[in-house]
């Protein structure tokens, strides 16, 4: 895979902060990500990680600025990562999309593009749980899975967000033996799983703990089932994938995320966040919006409200950002 391509096409002129400065924001930045290290080595491997993703923010900001457009970065939790730590703590390891000829066709609901709504968002609908957080650990395919089958269920019963328990995801990487946990793992092979087992148990009944564990699935605490799985589109068919996501649910989505550890906010941009050949994330496509000028897809991730928008992510609508299209799907209840 190629890493860093938009940051290296660009070079911009940026005031580095001094390095009383840089001690002076890592300090502070320590104490408000309750950060601590087990050694003075680790500590100052921390800091030039620290100090790599200081320039790298303000670079990616300036870019934004003199175009007019695109995301906005800052420094989060992730910043003491470099780039290949974050991938590899983070992310899942990389998989080529399923190939088209193992796929069945993707169902499309018969509705033009006029007909649909010119913003949707299925959080206003109740549909969609509160955000989650992974941990460090590669399990976003199990979260994307698990959070596709939480508002499947929800809608075939009538039950509203505030009402839903929430399911399980460790459930996933416990006990689906074709994936790998947390070195990653495909929504197909996990809806099969889910379809074999009977269905999820609560995250109560089987509480998350971002490490791979010994399969302790309880029948008896099933909170939802499903019948199968289908696509939802194909590469970068997005009017397709807008008619799915609006007539069926929000969806499971799998996208290449390795420019997103400094994300803040704003809308990322296809030219930010370029597709090569892998995906490397699976998370929640739950709206979208086309009434301004830049029209946008509403992602949610698993990595805790204090990344992004709360939690979110917005990626642009129309030149397949990210991959998004790639491997799009949803179960069936």
């Amino acid at each position: 895979m190629l890493f860093g391509v938009f940051c290296v096409l660009v070079s911009f002129v940026i005031s580095e902060p001094s390095d009383v400065e840089m001690e002076r924001q890592f300090s502070e930045w320590m104490v408000k990500h309750q950060k601590i290290y087990a050694s003075d080595e680790d500590q100052a491997h921390a800091f030039e990680n620290f100090r790599a993703s200081l320039v790298r923010v303000l670079k990616q900001n300036q870019r934004t600025t003199e175009l007019g457009k695109g995301a906005t970065y800052d420094l989060n939790r992730f910043s003491d990562l470099s780039p290949e730590e974050f991938r590899r703590t983070f992310l899942a390891k990389p998989f080529h999309p399923t190939p088209k000829e193992t796929r069945s066709a993707p169902l499309s609901l018969d509705m033009g593009l006029a007909a649909l709504p010119t913003a949707f968002d299925w959080r206003t609908k109740g549909a969609v749980t509160p955000v989650k957080d992974q941990g460090q650990c590669g399990s976003c395919w199990a979260f994307s899975v698990t959070e596709n089958i939480e508002s499947v269920w929800m809608l075939a019963k009538g039950i509203n967000s505030s009402a839903m328990a929430p399911l399980a995801p460790q459930q996933i990487v416990d006990c689906d033996d074709y994936d790998m946990g947390c070195s990653g793992g495909n929504p197909p092979t996990a809806y099969q799983y889910v379809i074999s087992a009977g269905g999820l148990d609560t995250e109560a009944s089987y509480p998350y703990k971002a490490v791979d564990g010994t399969c302790n699935f309880k029948t008896g605490s099933i909170g939802a089932k499903i019948s199968g799985y289908q696509w939802a589109t194909e590469s970068r068919d997005e009017q397709t994938l807008q008619q799915n996501l609006v007539g069926w649910a929000p969806l499971s989505i799998c996208v290449d995320a390795r420019y997103w550890q400094d994300y803040s906010g704003g809308i990322m941009t296809s030219g930010e966040c370029d597709w090569i050949v892998e995906l490397d994330h699976c998370v929640q496509l739950v709206g979208y919006d086309t009434t301004g000028a830049m029209p946008f897809w509403i992602v949610r991730n698993s990595w805790g409200t204090d990344w992004g928008e709360k939690g979110f992510i917005r990626l642009q609508l129309g030149d397949n950002a990210c991959g998004l299209t790639e491997e799009a799907s949803s179960a069936k209840p």
